[in-house]
């Protein structure tokens, strides 16, 4: 992530493989709702994700932006040293 394009400064490094597992709580979620479902091509993946992602309430994203700035926390608290799960 180019956090300089976007002005920013988390005051750690970002592992983007260590963000995804550890943040982006919706794919499990995400990932529950696409269990056996098939799809004809890339635009019908598209389409069921964006009716999912609607069909989220309030809530859903308020706890994973919740859980994200637990996390900046911890790793600006640390000075950007390694954090153990």
């Amino acid at each position: 992530m180019d956090e300089n394009r976007l002005g920013l400064n988390l005051g750690c490094k970002v592992d983007a493989v260590t963000l995804t597992n550890q943040t982006f709580h919706l794919f499990g979620s995400l990932k529950q709702h696409l269990i056996g479902k098939h799809f004809a091509d890339d635009n019908d993946v598209q389409h069921e994700i964006l009716l999912w992602m609607r069909q989220q309430p309030t809530e859903f994203y308020a706890a994973g932006i919740g859980a994200l700035i637990e996390r900046w926390d911890k790793c600006i608290n640390i000075g950007g040293d390694y954090v153990q799960k």
